[in-house]
């Protein structure tokens, strides 16, 4: 029996004996398992090795963001380096250190 099968079955007991809570239950649970299905279909993830991919989707994710970490990382240093270097320069000069140099 498909869950459509069983959805069906349980609409038609709720409509005919009333809706207890059990079958009211039974009836979202499995409205929300077709539904789910349905999406997992359309995303094209309903195949057995989806959780592969899904898996693999993720690592590729976090070595982005680490890549993207590491880079601004390094800019920034890059930055300081060159800010520092900037400033050694601008105390020479003003020390005069290439008057004393020529």
């Amino acid at each position: 029996m498909t869950r459509e099968d069983m959805l069906a079955r349980l609409i038609a007991q709720a409509s005919t004996e009333g809706g207890d809570l059990v079958t009211l239950r039974a009836i979202v649970e499995e409205a929300s398992e077709l539904g789910a299905n349905r999406v997992l279909h359309r995303l094209g993830l309903s195949d057995p090795s989806a959780q592969e991919d899904i898996d693999e989707l993720r690592e590729l994710l976090s070595a982005w963001r680490d890549a993207k970490a590491s880079a601004w990382k390094a800019a920034i240093d890059w930055i300081v380096r060159g800010v520092l270097a900037l400033l050694l320069v601008g105390i020479a000069v003003r020390l005069g250190v290439g008057e004393m140099l020529s």
